[in-house]
């Protein structure tokens, strides 16, 4: 049986997600932000997270080998905040929005929960790379609502 790409992404949409800029630094210690909406939890003991990667993004190479990135979860005031680090050519962070982690990462300012990461592993997964984070610290915001996306678009919790 084959399943159309269009029909399987629009039933993947249904499934809301929080969004996330995941962070790094590039070779040359630039901070990079991407927008991201693959984020899960793996495991407590050890606390590991994932996200996944498209094989065509532009950051691939930076992304692919970052040995620490964090995982920023996004208010919904940061709506703006997303849209500008989703944009193809966007990617380097503005001072402004980051601080540095405690573990080498830059850290998204007023992000809901910042998980800084330690790379783990990475398994190949069709058009993406998984990418498995050792988490080795967790600073969060005490209140805030999540800024979601479901059926293509960005929605907030009532």
């Amino acid at each position: 049986m084959s399943i159309d790409g269009r029909e399987l992404r629009n039933a993947l949409g249904r499934f809301a997600t929080g969004v996330c800029v995941i962070s790094t630094y590039d070779n040359a210690g630039e901070a990079l932000g991407m927008t991201a909406n693959s984020f899960a939890s793996v495991s407590l003991d050890p606390p590991l997270v994932l996200w996944s990667l498209q094989a065509g993004s532009e950051v691939y190479a930076t992304y692919a080998t970052a040995r620490r990135f964090a995982i920023n979860v996004l208010a919904s005031e940061q709506l703006a905040l997303s849209n500008l680090y989703a944009r193809k050519g966007d990617h380097v962070m503005e001072p402004g929005h980051y601080r540095a982690g405690r573990n080498g990462a830059p850290l998204l300012r007023n992000a809901l929960v910042s998980f800084e990461c330690e790379l783990h592993a990475t398994h190949e997964g069709g058009d993406h790379l998984i990418i498995v984070g050792r988490v080795m610290d967790v600073c969060s915001r005490p209140t805030g609502k999540p800024l979601l996306f479901h059926a293509g678009a960005y929605r907030e919790l009532h």
